[in-house]
């Protein structure tokens, strides 16, 4: 008997970053989101990697919505991709969808052979 499809597989390869209006674009005010189970693969080496990635900003005019956010980091769990660019990448499209005030990514990767990679992207 073949295995079933589960219905959160489509939404993670149709993931794609959602915002909407801020409700108070007059007002500073700073949002942080944590995503602790974040993972992708080694490009190098093919061993998975296992991060938490953390988002900070100050939006403008708008805000991401929180379910595309992960959605969209879950699609990276077969991303070949280093811990660089999985960062700049991130940083990369949120900076271009919302515009915001400020914005910091940072991805805070696990211990893999002995060496532990804190990668931070500002604006």
């Amino acid at each position: 008997m073949a295995a079933r499809k589960k219905y959160g597989s489509d939404a993670v390869k149709n993931a794609r970053l959602i915002s909407w209006e801020n409700p108070n674009p007059e007002r500073d005010y700073t949002i942080e989101i944590t995503f602790t189970e974040f993972t992708c693969v080694c490009p190098r080496s093919g061993y998975p990697d296992f991060a938490a990635i953390k988002i900070v900003y100050t939006p403008d005019k708008k805000v991401v919505e929180l379910k595309s956010v992960k959605l969209y980091l879950n699609s990276f769990r077969g991303c070949a991709i280093s811990h660089e660019a999985a960062a700049n990448r991130i940083f990369n499209e949120l900076a271009s969808l919302l515009k915001p005030r400020s914005l910091e990514v940072t991805g805070d990767f696990n211990v893999r052979g002995n060496v532990k990679t804190v990668i931070k992207v500002t604006l």
